[in-house]
């Protein structure tokens, strides 16, 4: 299997790295310049692509490691070649672009794989095998918080215009609405509040949603781009009629002091990590490459991919408006 990435910055990088760990081969990098994929692809022993179109016609799976608002595009083209595809969450920056992307990828009878990675994580994974095991009863109250600091790149950071990447509740909150969603099922309404939306000039942002599931559990989501780098924490707390489910990343650190000012060598992204020798990256990555080759089943579909983007929207939305916003049944 030849993989193309598209993308080589801080999340090419990464999926790069857990490709290397699969059987696969990486084919090559397609990048906004070439010297970005260069240095990849020298790593890699790989190709450097001129054109997405070119690494689309050379290999067997796309892998869209690229800024949100490019991905609806890039599926689309390479769904139209029949290729393989793996995308970056958050699958697309509307909701009718996710629709059309798994539209045109079921029609070609490709396999369009999204990337919540979270899911892959061994402490989110256990704990959502202790709620399916009954062993804390119905899930009534969920409590999920993941804080970094604001994405920072030496040009052009599309982190930080909000057409291109809809900000710290589709960019970073979108994994916890997705894990949220995963653990107690559909999301009725979502009520939220955003510093960035409040206040745009502000230097940090915040979000806080609460969610309602159909099943009438409550899940509270945070999300902070406020912690100097190279910080990265995240937090879930799991209530049931009959038990609790806790961890939190910081718990072993008994006191911590933490500046604002920049750190020698902070990725340009915060990466939460994990305690376990295979990164999570990787985790993934395997598991869809046997989807890819052996068709089995992946603990993430691409309607999971857009019924996250439809949450974080109506997040989106209800810190604008200050109302509470249904979530439409599809």
């Amino acid at each position: 299997m030849r993989v193309g990435i598209a993308g080589a910055g801080f999340m090419g990088t990464v999926h790069a790295a857990a490709w290397a760990e699969t059987e696969a081969t990486i084919a090559g990098f397609v990048a906004e310049t070439s010297g970005e994929a260069g240095r990849l692809a020298e790593q890699y022993q790989a190709r450097v692509y001129p054109t997405f179109e070119a690494m689309v016609a050379d290999v067997d799976v796309i892998d869209i490691c690229t800024p949100t608002h490019l991905h609806y595009e890039m599926v689309l083209q390479a769904a139209a070649t029949g290729r393989q595809i793996i995308c970056e969450k958050p699958l697309a920056r509307t909701v009718a672009q996710g629709q059309a992307m798994i539209a045109t990828c079921r029609q070609a009878g490709v396999k369009l794989l999204v990337a919540h990675v979270v899911r892959f994580f061994p402490e989110y994974a256990l704990a959502k095998a202790t709620v399916d095991a009954g062993q804390i009863g119905r899930p009534a109250v969920i409590r999920l918080a993941r804080g970094s600091y604001r994405p920072k790149k030496p040009v052009g950071n599309w982190f930080l215009d909000f057409e291109k990447s809809g900000g710290i509740m589709l960019d970073l909150m979108i994994h916890d609405f997705d894990y949220a969603r995963w653990v107690a099922g559909e999301v009725e309404s979502v009520f939220a509040r955003n510093v960035g939306q409040t206040w745009p000039a502000a230097s940090v942002d915040y979000g806080m949603a609460i969610l309602k599931h159909r099943s009438g559990a409550l899940s509270h989501v945070a999300g902070a781009w406020a912690y100097p780098p190279p910080t990265f924490r995240t937090r879930l707390e799991i209530a049931g009629e009959a038990g609790l489910i806790e961890f939190d990343s910081a718990a072993a650190a008994p006191i911590e002091l933490l500046l604002q000012k920049e750190a020698a060598g902070a990725p340009d992204v915060g990466l939460p990590s994990s305690p376990v020798s295979e990164s999570p990256y990787t985790t993934q990555l395997k598991e869809f490459y046997a989807a890819l080759v052996h068709d089995r089943p992946v603990r993430v579909s691409a309607e999971d991919g857009l019924a996250a983007v439809q949450i974080a929207l109506a997040a989106i939305e209800s810190a604008g408006s200050g109302k509470a916003v249904k979530i439409a049944t599809n």
